[in-house]
């Protein structure tokens, strides 16, 4: 058995790490909510995002927590171009080209990465970057603390946009009914754009909170996306408080799955409840039943 502050730091750990899951994961719910797809490039987009940050420290010197505004503007932009310019006019209104368009997208940003930076691994090296805080027994990273607090912030902020805005409104009522909105006057390929490009400033503000303390490479997009696909069926397809919960849940039980198991054997737990829950609840823990 371990040190109660040894399970408390590995809980603690897996609760920050799964509010910036759950972020990730509450971009890829908000795109298949509205547009009713799975996006393939969602983990290729992350990439992209964590090497702005990157650039953003390494060529102009500012910290990944001043360059969250211009990396959520920036993203929002980049996935309202990509939808309304490659995968709107490449879909022709089939669901299954678009599946087809985003991963498709998702090699092609992969390898442009690679073109460019190469297959190496890069980190940043933060004044704070080792700064402990105790809690409790526990001691845990600042950055990561600041990582939850931030994640947590921008799932209440997106939240608050879909729930009590006239964006909102329209995001929900296209994806509720998609002629019925048209014949109410609201511009049914606008509000996929903006859904997209919500979608990917989830993604930007995600990377800032994470590259403090991890790393990016032209493949460290794959394994986030696997991880936030897993959230959102767990969760429930569509659904934010699934996607909050299940990301929050995914992290705590990695870590400690970490713990007991070793690192290449943790996220064994995750898939193993990802199961059971598939067996007992099929349409996930939030979701509504068809």
């Amino acid at each position: 058995m371990f040190d109660f502050s040894i399970l408390l730091a590995s809980v603690l750990n897996g609760l920050t790490s799964g509010a910036v899951y759950a972020l990730v994961a509450l971009g890829l719910t908000l795109i298949y909510g509205v547009l009713h797809i799975i996006n393939f490039a969602h983990g290729a987009a992350l990439m992209v995002a964590m090497y702005g940050v990157y650039e953003l420290y390494n060529k102009l010197g500012i910290d990944p927590y001043i360059a969250l505004p211009f990396m959520v503007v920036g993203m929002f932009l980049f996935g309202y171009a990509l939808q309304r310019v490659i995968i709107n006019r490449a879909s022709h209104g089939k669901d299954e080209n678009i599946l087809l368009v985003t991963l498709g997208l998702a090699i092609v940003l992969e390898n442009l990465a690679l073109l460019f930076f190469k297959s190496d691994t890069r980190t940043i090296d933060t004044a704070y970057s080792l700064t402990t805080i105790a809690i409790g027994p526990a001691f845990i990273a600042l950055p990561k603390l600041i990582a939850f607090a931030g994640a947590l912030a921008a799932s209440a902020i997106l939240v608050l946009l879909v729930s009590g805005t006239d964006l909102g409104r329209a995001i929900r009522a296209v994806s509720k009914e998609k002629q019925g909105a048209k014949l109410m006057g609201i511009h049914v390929e606008h509000i996929y754009a903006m859904s997209f490009g919500i979608g990917l400033a989830c993604l930007g503000a995600a990377a800032c909170f994470l590259l403090p303390t991890y790393y990016v490479n032209p493949q460290v997009g794959s394994g986030f996306v696997l991880i936030a696909f897993t959230i959102v069926v767990l969760g429930g397809m569509g659904s934010f408080a699934g996607a909050l919960i299940g990301g929050l849940l995914i992290g705590v039980v990695e870590s400690l799955g970490g713990l007991y198991l070793g690192e290449s054997l943790g996220p064994i737990g995750v898939f193993i409840i990802f199961i059971v829950v598939l067996l007992f609840r099929p349409q996930g823990l939030f979701g509504a039943r068809a």
